[in-house]
């Protein structure tokens, strides 16, 4: 990712001054991908019960699987997975992820073009503070930025074999579709709310709140003109 790379490539001073706005601005296209995009177009030929009670079990299954460390999304160097160790476990959890992505854009996709733009939208705007994460974890297990960026930028291609994988399974069982998408807006909400949102509360003082929620809004806006206007 053309951007990812830019900020990966640039000085720690400015990666970590521009990652809480990243983190903010994420958080609100996920949580907006989830309850404007995914969860409405899941529910127009399903059952409500049975939409609600996938996404509630596709948390707890998000959070057993953070608790693997099999999908983990750290922004932050002290976190406990980190070490000579994390750099393996976080290209492995990050690979899986990014598959999971592919099937997820995939699905968006086959729903409806609009809802595809919008939630590819939302996972690029994760994905940049996730890389800059991982970057840092990568760093510290001894890697140097060269092959860093490298492993990295392996990790992500995983994405492709998601898309297309999603996109041919999903259009010969479209009734998986829905649930598919409910899964989606699980892993979303999940990650907003128990990786980001933490994270952002580092920060205290007026300024920062009010640049936390002001981008918060911005990335909720971002996917409501996608849903809605476009």
């Amino acid at each position: 990712m053309g951007a990812a790379a830019l900020l990966l490539l640039s000085p720690d001073t400015m990666r970590q001054r521009l990652l809480p706005y990243l983190l903010s601005y994420a958080t609100g296209t996920l949580l907006g991908a989830a309850f404007l995009g995914m969860l409405p177009k899941a529910l127009e030929k399903t059952p409500p019960l049975a939409i609600t009670g996938t996404v509630l079990a596709g948390i707890v299954a998000f959070f057993v699987l953070e608790k693997l460390i099999v999908w983990r999304h750290c922004h932050d160097q002290d976190c406990e997975v980190h070490g000579h160790e994390g750099g393996t476990l976080i290209l492995l959890g990050d690979s899986f992820h990014n598959f999971v992505d592919g099937v997820v854009i995939a699905a968006a996709f086959l729903t409806s073009p609009t809802l595809g733009i919008a939630t590819a939208l939302a996972v690029i705007a994760h994905e940049i503070p996730q890389e800059l994460g991982d970057f840092a974890i990568l760093l510290n297990s001894g890697l140097s930025k060269t092959r860093a960026i490298f492993y990295n930028l392996i990790s992500s291609l995983t994405t492709l074999p998601g898309v297309l994988m999603g996109w041919y399974w999903l259009d010969e069982a479209r009734h998986a579709i829905p649930f598919v998408l409910a899964i989606s807006a699980a892993s979303f909400i999940y990650i907003a709310v128990a990786d980001l949102v933490p994270g952002l509360h580092r920060q205290s003082g007026a300024g920062a709140v009010a640049s936390q929620t002001l981008l918060i809004l911005a990335g909720i806006g971002t996917i409501a003109f996608f849903r809605f206007v476009h």
